[in-house]
């Protein structure tokens, strides 16, 4: 009996830890156009998402041209890349929301961030905790928690609509793979 007791202890752990991955999404900056200076407002583009602790932003650009640099508030208002939290030039950087807070991005190349090629974000917090990074750019957030940037964005079109479901999809996959596990488990024991 203490062995059945044990054994359904465990499962529902690993039910719990697996249940963190089901609601963190993974979002892809600038949908299908990636991170680029032509045709995507990222203000616009952020304004109708809602980020949270564990959720992760990808960057997709053409490194010939284009990086990313983690900045501070003041640093994102004036488009300074100078002083960064850190950069970015793999062309596919996953960078993993840990903290509750705003995060600061730019391009650091000369003209981009003053044409509108910069992103704030907030993540509000999440009742699981932070699930662990996946990707091998996955690295810490900016500093402490501040107010979102009032800088005005450049026009451009409408943004794309965003991929959320593919991260929560993964999620989920994740989560029917440990449920399928517990109950093999369970499944010896009765």
């Amino acid at each position: 009996m203490a062995k059945a007791i044990a054994l359904v202890g465990s499962s529902f752990l690993i039910l719990l830890l697996a249940s963190q991955t089901v609601f963190a999404t993974d979002y892809t900056v600038g949908d299908a156009s990636g991170w680029t200076n032509f045709g995507v407002d990222y203000k616009t583009w952020a304004s109708g998402k809602t980020f949270k602790v564990g959720d992760t932003l990808t960057f997709n650009y053409d490194t010939s041209t284009h990086q990313v640099a983690e900045v501070s508030e003041s640093d994102y208002g004036s488009c300074s890349s100078s002083n960064a939290i850190k950069t970015y030039s793999d062309g596919k950087t996953k960078i993993t929301l840990s903290k509750v807070g705003s995060y600061y991005f730019l391009c650091p190349t000369a003209g981009h961030c003053s044409s509108g090629m910069k992103l704030q974000v907030t993540a509000s917090g999440s009742s699981g905790g932070s699930p662990p990074s996946s990707g091998s750019s996955s690295k810490s957030p900016s500093g402490s928690p501040s107010t979102p940037s009032t800088t005005p964005a450049t026009p451009s079109s409408p943004a794309p609509k965003d991929n959320a479901a593919v991260g929560v999809s993964s999620g989920v996959t994740q989560f029917i793979g440990a449920l399928l596990a517990s109950a093999l488990v369970l499944g010896f024991v009765f």
